[in-house]
């Protein structure tokens, strides 16, 4: 399933500095003073703070994180929040300057408590481990479907009822992605994956054993509440402990499991229905994850916020010395973070036409994604008479789209990086991602319509249909990656708030439109139901193309685009009195070194001079009896 996975894709266009090319292309305005001053990621100390480590100024790190990060809190809004309180130590917390620098803690040189030190081969299983956990909570979505039929005959319920499942499961994951996800901010990453995977695992057991379909029905819900977890935060862990020069082919690693988690569990959960029944889907999926969650138990914090933090304090017991402290010495009210993260994605979704049209048409996409996996298993097992297992392979084509999509990843950001530039930032414009979602776009109405022409009469070949299959797998890679890769862009330190409502919204539709393809697919014939569907994306194409010509003049005329400017040179205002405070101090602090030491040198000459008088004066008294006579006589004499 693709629900957060893309995002984490979404930004890797605009990785290294290219000049552009001289190719023909549109202008493309930008947005002045959308621009941030980002320290370099790097595992030494900076001046000031090595704890403050990001990323390199590139644009696809900036993005990425911010698209990975689970809260939609901004660095503005987390500098006001109310209400604060502070981890207890001996350092005054009200200011930065009022804290001993000698004792902050950050990652210093090779430390080994930086994410980005440790050995390639642990930081290659962590990435195989959240991506495998990832995979799973993915693939338990679509294995629903291959049961279907079970569900239906055991419990005597209609196919459109019995669908339900897919349902709550997809608006499960769109709730935990806003209500639990942000949990990591408080807790770090490794709790929160702990705790969530093991109840999510644990809600298994009721869709395994369960008396009614009610049962199930609820129950995916509140397992996919916390599965959310998985697939929203383990981007982020794989922001944490790439290096910037490899954070793109890390992610394109992690997602390659993470996106054909649909394609395989209709696949693995047709065979296991076919010779075990339904029950035996869930029991399967019970087992994997818990060896999945002594695979997560191998893992190490990676968040660095929280790393620093128990450094810090680990280091005020071992050295009995309440000053040690790090930047990160604040507790969050999770009541404000939860309210932020509640309210801003729907706010934006109101308010921004940008939204508008990305939610309508991506959430139209993903809905007819998710309507395959109900029109394939009629197609290939009603139709042509596939059994339960062998219709699952029908879904080979999507997934092999779905790894080509991928696998020129570094060809379509090369092409990117040469598009114009913000003359302003310097930085590639979120419209160069527009054109390779006009490709997307076309890609899927191809696939979605060669499939519908070619599925049915039998008569031709099964290949056809399942050929068909690779441009719309490719196609949906592409849409899902990019366009969340132009609301990064265009969004920049809400990103996370602009993913967060399309990643809703097309949950939502993706969880109902399955909904009526029951229905659909048997009043209208699979090749008119699917027509339809094609033809929606077919007018849909222009939308992308629409925002690569004029992007830049809607994003100028977005009220939230604007007050972002506003705060990003509010930001850098305020970053540059605070580094002209730092300046002032440090000269002051220079001044009273040097005062010091003029000092030092004048008392040490003053105590020279004092010894020379002494030792003077104790040459010239006279010691012995003949000389004080000889003094007393020449004296007298005078």
């Amino acid at each position: 399933m693709a629900v957060d996975i893309e995002k984490t894709l979404s930004t890797v266009e605009s990785g290294e500095d290219r000049h552009s090319s001289g190719r023909e292309s549109p202008i493309l305005e930008s947005i002045r003073g959308v621009r941030t001053n980002r320290t370099n990621r790097t595992r030494s100390r900076s001046r000031h703070s090595a704890t403050s480590s990001r990323f390199n100024n590139d644009d696809y790190t900036w993005n990425l994180e911010r698209a990975a990060t689970a809260t939609v809190e901004t660095e503005i809004e987390r500098a006001a929040r109310e209400p604060i309180t502070y981890t207890r130590s001996g350092a005054s917390m009200s200011s930065v300057a009022s804290r001993p620098p000698e004792y902050e803690v950050y990652f210093e040189d090779n430390d080994p408590d930086n994410p980005l030190n440790w050995s390639l081969l642990y930081r290659a299983w962590t990435i195989g481990v959240v991506s495998f956990a990832t995979w799973l909570a993915v693939l338990y979505s679509t294995s629903y479907t291959a049961f279907i039929p079970g569900l239906m005959e055991e419990f005597d319920a209609s196919e459109t009822v019995a669908t339900l499942g897919v349902t709550t499961y997809l608006l499960g994951l769109a709730a935990g992605s806003l209500v639990l996800a942000p949990l990591s901010e408080v807790y770090g990453r490794q709790p929160v994956y702990v705790v969530c995977m093991t109840v999510w695992t644990i809600l298994i057991i009721p869709c395994a054993i369960g008396p009614s379909l009610t049962t199930l029905i609820v129950v995916r819900f509140f397992g996919a509440l916390f599965g959310a977890v998985m697939i929203s935060n383990t981007p982020g862990t794989v922001v944490d402990i790439s290096n910037p020069e490899y954070l793109s082919l890390g992610i394109s690693v992690y997602s390659i499991a993470p996106l054909n988690g649909p394609v395989l569990g209709p696949l693995i959960g047709g065979f296991i229905f076919q010779y075990k029944g339904w029950r035996w889907t869930n029991w399967v999926s019970l087992i994997i994850a818990g060896a999945t969650i002594l695979a997560i138990l191998s893992l190490r914090e990676t968040y660095p916020p929280a790393i620093l933090k128990k450094k810090a304090a680990r280091l005020r017991k071992e050295k009995d010395d309440p000053q040690y402290w790090c930047q990160y010495d604040q507790k969050i009210s999770t009541l404000s973070l939860l309210k932020i993260n509640m309210s801003r994605p729907f706010v934006l979704a109101a308010t921004e036409p940008i939204l508008w049209f990305m939610n309508f048409w991506i959430s139209l996409i993903y809905g007819i994604l998710y309507l395959c996996f109900v029109a394939y298993p009629i197609v290939f097992t009603q139709y042509r008479g596939w059994g339960y297992g062998l219709s699952g392979l029908s879904f080979l084509g999507i997934g092999c789209g779905i790894l080509i999509a991928i696998s020129f990843e570094p060809v379509i950001r090369g092409f990117i990086c040469r598009q114009p530039r913000d003359p302003v930032t310097g930085k590639v414009l979120p419209e160069a991602a527009a054109l390779i979602m006009g490709l997307g776009a076309i890609l899927t109405s191809i696939g979605q319509l060669g499939f519908s022409w070619t599925c049915l009469p039998t008569h031709i070949h099964w290949i056809a249909p399942i050929i068909f299959g690779i441009p719309f797998g490719a196609g949906n890679t592409l849409c899902f990656i990019y366009g969340n890769n132009y609301l990064a862009g265009a969004y920049s330190i809400y990103a996370a708030s602009a993913l967060a409502s399309n990643a809703v919204f097309r949950s939502i539709v993706g969880g109902t439109l399955p909904l009526a393809g029951p229905k659909m697919y048997e009043t209208l014939s699979p090749q008119w139901a699917g027509t339809l569907l094609g033809l929606l994306e077919v007018i849909c194409i222009p939308i992308p193309f629409i925002f690569w010509r004029y992007g830049g003049k809607i994003r100028a005329k977005s009220r939230v685009i604007q007050q972002l400017q506003n705060e990003l040179d509010e930001m850098e205002r305020k970053r540059a009195r605070n580094d002209e405070r730092r300046r002032r101090r440090a000269r002051r602090e220079a001044e009273n070194a040097e005062r010091r030491a003029s000092d030092e040198d004048l008392s040490t000459d003053d105590e020279t001079d004092s010894e020379d008088g002494a030792s003077e004066r104790r040459e010239s008294v006279p010691h012995s009896v003949e000389e004080k006579k000889e003094a007393t006589a020449t004296v007298k004499n005078e």
